[in-house]
């Protein structure tokens, strides 16, 4: 076993619902060490879990500079998922590791979760059953997808996705993101103008950074200047990453009904443990916006697939 490569899965449920990727690893014969605690690793955990492994099947714990200068022996990231906001990428080009993602598995599942929660917020239907449940028999009037100023802001994969259910229901769909070469068909606006126009609004984008004084850090897109720009009553989703909208202005305009509600599935410290939880015009899932079981089959068999092809590269010994 001692000159067998491990590769080391971090994500809590991989294989849950298909053995074929464990299968794909086994035959190629590779020794394999799975995430034993059941939840997202700590750096020290992720550290420890990865000693000594030629390649990791990696989930969202932080890969920092500090755990992959530490790993001489890893070659090889990844990512059962598309975002790589936890992996220091500069580190791992460093230290010659080659990072992969699976962009194209969970896009159908991110964008029909993105799109059934703007339904539900149109229509209360969570509200409407958490009050039915308390012994309350109130119908409360929602509102129609068709016709709806629907903006996106990100139009890769999920965006576009995104955009395309919801012109199938009727909605005028515009767009903002810095690139205009995909040929979407939709219109494509500067950010400020697209959240005047939009009465829902959806992310689905990367998490912005911003230089300060002691480096590059993390900032949100949507802050209370740009959520104040949104027409009275809209809608705000985001299931693409933690930290994008700010979390205390979007309570605040919730709160005065300048917002008329919000779906989220990401959130700036998960698990999420604030105030929004407290607001009935608001829908928090935790981070799941890719758990359909399709979805995830493929995804871990992409990341597998992507992990062998990229040992393939390296040169033999």
């Amino acid at each position: 076993m001692s000159n067998t490569p491990i590769i080391s899965i971090t994500t809590s449920t991989f294989a849950k619902f298909s053995t074929a990727p464990l299968d794909m690893l086994r035959d190629a014969g590779l020794h394999i060490r799975c995430n034993q605690l059941g939840r997202t690793l700590t750096e020290e955990e992720a550290l420890q879990q990865l000693r000594g492994a030629t390649g990791v099947i990696a989930g969202t714990e932080p890969l920092t500079r500090r755990v992959l200068t530490a790993l001489p022996d890893l070659r090889v990231i990844s990512r059962c998922g598309t975002g790589l906001d936890s992996v220091d990428l500069e580190a791992a080009q460093v230290c010659g590791i080659r990072v992969r993602t699976t962009p194209d598995a969970p896009t159908l599942a991110v964008a029909e979760l993105t799109l059934g929660m703007m339904l539900d917020l149109l229509r209360h239907v969570s509200r409407m059953d958490r009050e039915v449940r308390a012994g309350t028999w109130k119908k409360r009037m929602g509102s129609l997808l068709c016709g709806k100023r629907t903006g996106i802001i990100g139009m890769g994969r999920i965006g576009s996705t995104v955009a395309r259910l919801c012109a199938a229901f009727g909605a005028h769909v515009a767009y903002a993101d810095p690139s205009d070469a995909r040929g979407t068909g939709f219109p494509r606006m500067a950010l400020d103008d697209l959240l005047r126009w939009s009465e829902i609004l959806t992310l689905h984008c990367p998490l912005p950074t911003r230089h300060g004084a002691s480096g590059v850090f993390p900032a949100p897109l949507l802050g209370r200047r740009e959520l104040e720009l949104l027409p009275h009553g809209a809608l705000v989703l985001n299931l693409a990453r933690g930290g994008l909208i700010d979390e205390d202005a979007l309570y605040d305009l919730l709160c005065t009904e300048a917002l008329g509600g919000a779906g989220l599935d990401v959130y700036r410290q998960e698990p999420y443990a604030g105030r929004l939880r407290m607001l009935p015009n608001v829908i928090l899932t935790p981070h799941c916006a890719s758990y359909a079981r399709e979805a995830r089959i493929r995804m871990e068999i992409e990341a597998v697939r992507n992990l062998l092809n990229a040992l393939a590269e390296y040169p033999h010994d």
